[in-house]
């Protein structure tokens, strides 16, 4: 085997040309068996430490890609807080940037010797800012689903291009003052360790991935379907989660949100309970079965009436019922936010929240509360603390994304008076172009899922674009090539409890296998998966099942065991 001077010389003169001759430095073993060869593997990972790719084999703008540790990783068997995982090379690395001033882009790469010969890119978070392993169970994983790279997938994440350690607390948006890491954190840095993911799994086992693969949930459901739009060709499948999908819009939407309860508007968390049991009320028997979940989704929104919680007179008289001021806020939250101009493709305004499951927790305090009024009113400057995360993320983004100005007071804030600023950045941040016919043209396969008692983002964003892929592309073009499922019970994070007693509701499902059937096999996903509730210590029995369905449908009951999915049909759900 050459040494690991060779290799770092050879990778020191790479360019496109001479890629794969390159390659062959780091792939052979001594005897001339594959690097992933089992005996092989831990010395041929360590060689991997310290190479680097050169910019131009990243396909866009950027500086070079560095490993700056290559470590063999023996395989570690469950425990009560982590899932099993194989024996694995974990290579860390930076990209550096263009700008001196922006921060790198980190990312982690998990190789294991039995490999699928598929890559699994691991989308991140809210501002993302934190290195995404790709050894995190996925979105809505049972207990009992094995990890992607236990299932021999090569999993890669970042950090999108900053450290969010960096800033203080309450200026988690502040990456957004440097434009090249804005633009890292709208898309760029996921295609840029894509590329260099390529270039490494290639090193180690001597051929390129079969398939490549997305999976994203809220933010990194947005880079998902960035991805397909933007870079078409680049990925075979995308699973995309609560996607985040008019991402500008959504944060210039928590202001409007907001500013109510700094005039008396703000629920605490026992009006919240008791807004959330009058829902219910309504709402519960329009799926066939009472038991504290909101399952037709579309139903319940027309016939949700405020005034039958209003306080006598309309002042605050305790917590079993609702202001004036308390109404107008929920009102506000459940209106869509038009816009005084059209934002990228024609879009004019963001929907509006659904009603549901409004005290699920999400995951540490009832969905509502966390997302929407905190644990104490709004207020200037922020409290981490007791703030509302719709605050938290409203205000990074107008004072550091939009203003850029960091004592801006966002209670003034008007989106025409910063039109020029907004149509650019929407331009970066909102994956709302519908023409994904170069992605399905490739083979490429698209699984989205939106959870009904959303209280982070509106799950009617992702629903609205699904229907503009319609519309542009026809409905048989999109059912060859994507499926939207739709979760009711579940808040943003995935989980869901009855209103009524606080069971946990089916909300878990494996999305990556039906993906790579699809992908790989031409094997669609059927119109019904099924969602599992189930204990999360071995032997992880099973709860509770019930299906979930293509979008518009919704689980509705018909009799028998209700922890049973046999005990539900699909039916269609309509306002």
């Amino acid at each position: 085997m050459p040494g690991a001077d060779h290799s770092r010389q050879s990778f020191a003169v790479w360019h496109r040309a001479a890629f794969s001759l390159v390659l062959c430095t780091i792939a052979l073993s001594a005897s001339g068996r594959p690097a992933a060869a089992e005996a092989a593997f831990p010395s041929d990972c360590a060689r991997l430490a310290g190479l680097k790719i050169p910019a131009p084999l990243i396909g866009l703008p950027s500086g070079e890609a560095t490993v700056t540790s290559a470590s063999y990783t023996p395989a570690a068997p469950a425990k009560a807080t982590s899932s099993a995982t194989p024996d694995f090379c974990k290579v860390v690395g930076t990209i550096a940037p263009i700008d001196p001033a922006a921060q790198l882009i980190n990312f982690q790469l998990n190789l294991p010797p039995a490999w699928n010969g598929k890559l699994l890119q691991y989308g991140g978070g809210g501002y993302n800012g934190t290195l995404v392993s790709g050894l995190a169970p996925l979105r809505d994983a049972a207990p009992d689903d094995a990890l992607p790279v236990t299932r021999g997938y090569a999993t890669l994440g970042t950090d999108s291009g900053h450290q969010v350690a960096s800033f203080a607390p309450d200026r988690i948006g502040e990456f957004g003052l440097n434009e090249e890491m804005l633009i890292n954190y709208a898309y760029a840095s996921y295609k840029k360790v894509r590329d260099v993911a390529i270039a490494l799994v290639d090193a180690l086992y001597r051929k390129r991935p079969s398939r490549i693969y997305y999976f994203g949930g809220s933010e990194g459901g947005r880079e998902g379907l960035t991805m397909a739009q933007r870079f078409p060709a680049d990925y075979d499948g995308i699973v995309s989660v609560v996607p985040v999908v008019q991402l500008s819009m959504l944060f210039q939407s928590y202001v409007p949100n907001n500013l109510p309860q700094f005039d008396g508007g703000w629920l605490n968390p026992a009006k919240s309970e008791t807004l959330a049991r009058f829902v219910a009320n309504t709402c519960d028997d329009l799926d066939g079965l009472r038991d504290g979940v909101i399952s037709n989704y579309l139903a319940c929104q027309p016939k949700v009436s405020l005034q039958g919680l209003r306080c006598q007179g309309g002042t605050d008289t305790g917590d079993s019922c609702l202001s004036d001021a308390q109404i107008a806020a929920i009102q506000t939250l459940h209106a869509p936010h038009p816009f005084p101009f059209a934002m990228a493709n024609g879009i004019t305004s963001y929907p509006q929240w659904l009603y549901g499951n409004e005290i699920t927790p999400d995951p540490q305090r009832m969905t509502i509360t966390r997302w929407v009024m905190g644990t104490a009113p709004p207020a200037q400057p922020i409290d981490v603390a007791t703030v509302s995360q719709q605050w938290l993320y409203g205000v990074n983004a107008i004072r550091f994304i939009v203003t850029r100005d960091d004592k801006f007071d966002v209670r003034n804030y008007r989106p025409e008076n910063f039109r020029a600023r907004i149509e650019e950045v929407s331009k970066l941040l909102d994956s709302t172009n519908p023409d994904l016919s170069a992605f399905f043209a490739h083979g490429g396969k698209l699984i989205l899922r939106e959870n009904m008692a959303d209280l982070a983002q509106s799950p009617l964003a992702g629903i609205n674009y699904f229907q503009s892929v319609v519309a542009r592309l026809g409905q048989s073009t999109v059912d060859a090539s994507a499926r939207l499922y739709v979760s009711p019970g579940s808040t943003h994070t995935g989980p869901g409890t009855s209103v009524l007693d606080g069971s946990a509701i089916p909300t878990m499902v494996d999305l990556l296998g039906p993906l790579d059937r699809w992908a790989s096999d031409g094997i669609a996903p059927a119109d019904t998966l099924i969602q599992t509730s189930k204990d999360t210590a071995p032997p992880f029995a099973l709860k509770a099942a019930r299906p979930m369905c293509r979008y518009p449908d919704y689980p509705h009951y018909v009799g028998g065991d209700k922890a049973a999915a046999e005990s539900f049909v699909c039916k269609k759900s309509m306002p």
